[in-house]
């Protein structure tokens, strides 16, 4: 591990520009990503530590260009082994803040086992998920979030398989902090990379994302503007669950287990009977049920769902270290070499 002690307060502001590199951006115009990488940026700033202080890895795809485009350190590593060296590198060195950049495919498909891994291991990193619901560096595939149904290049009769839901996986894998934003959120998306940053745990923050391409309009019925504010519900710990243009609508709990939308004002619901969110309760069963919705029966959750206190991986491996070297009866290779039966040959 490194002596240098990083992780302090960094004394000279910085600014989101200040975390931009010199890199010509080769994202297509109108690309989600650039709006996620402004918000990534944004966040260090405000977060306040030294640019020394990160790491950003990823593995390949569109996203994963994403260290050349930060003026921090970083990896642009091979396809779908991100999570994998983000682990690495974490646990080489504890003090590092390492930000994993994946896109679905990258994460969920060749990455999947490694995802699914770095989640139950609770490896203190942050893991932005790009969703678009499609391979967009090779061109248009379908992709492990892609709906039924979708017409691709390599799904022209439409795709036949069950898609990933990318909360249920982390949430599967014992996640401890999940998260989800949109592209076209600056703000929401910097509060949620920084409430991620501070968890201590594997964070997953799942960024929907739209490739103009390949996929344009993935998510147009909770960007455009005529219907997100009814599609949007932003979830705030302690807060009631309310959404719509009006803030009118809430969820509440049907009798048979599910969620339930109402609207505040008929049939004598009031907002005291809209549930309130609790993103740290450790029973994950409403964290589920809140990311499992989707348009246009539910709202879409966003914010932070699930953020649950525990011990990351790299914690307890720094103390697991300390207390075996506490206990061990070598301390240095001096008393490694003078052990057992020694001799002095003249």
């Amino acid at each position: 591990m490194a002596d240098t002690v990083l992780n302090t307060p960094n004394i000279k502001k910085l600014s989101a520009k200040d975390f931009r590199s010199d890199q010509e951006n080769r994202w297509c115009p109108g690309c989600g990503d650039h709006g996620i990488l402004n918000s990534v940026q944004k966040a260090m700033a405000e977060m306040e530590y030294k640019k020394e202080d990160y790491a950003v890895i990823s593995g390949i795809g569109c996203s994963s260009r994403f260290p050349y485009y930060m003026d921090t350190y970083g990896f642009h590593t091979i396809h779908g082994r991100a999570a994998a060296i983000a682990s690495g590198a974490k646990c080489a060195n504890p003090d590092l803040e390492v930000i994993q950049v994946s896109g679905d495919g990258d994460a969920l498909a060749i990455g999947g086992n490694h995802f699914i891994h770095a989640v139950r291991r609770n490896i203190d990193m942050t893991i932005l998920l790009f969703n678009n619901e499609i391979y967009g560096l090779t061109k248009g595939q379908y992709s492990p979030t892609s709906n039924q149904g979708m017409v691709t290049k390599t799904s022209p009769f439409g795709s036949i398989e069950e898609p990933f839901k990318p909360a249920q996986l982390a949430l599967g894998a014992q996640s401890k902090f999940y998260a989800r934003s949109i592209d076209t959120s600056i703000k929401l998306t910097t509060a949620v990379v920084k409430a991620a940053s501070a968890h201590k745990g594997t964070s997953i923050v799942e960024v929907l994302q739209n490739c103009v391409i390949y996929n344009d309009g993935a998510h147009s019925i909770i960007t455009n503007k005529a219907t997100k504010d009814d599609y949007q519900l932003v979830c705030e710990h302690g807060k009631p669950m309310i959404f719509g243009i009006d803030k009118n609508k809430g969820l509440i709990m049907g009798g048979n287990g599910k969620l339930v939308v109402v609207t505040i004002g008929e049939h004598g619901i009031t907002e005291e009977d809209v549930l309130v969110h609790d993103a740290h309760t450790e029973d994950p069963h409403m964290h589920w049920l809140l990311s499992s919705m989707m348009a246009p029966e539910y709202p879409v959750a966003l914010g932070v769902i699930r953020d649950v206190d525990s011990t990351s991986y790299d914690e307890k491996m720094v103390q697991q270290i300390k207390d075996v070297q506490a206990q061990a009866s070598f301390k240095c290779m001096d008393d490694l070499l003078s052990s057992g039966d020694t001799w002095v040959v003249d």
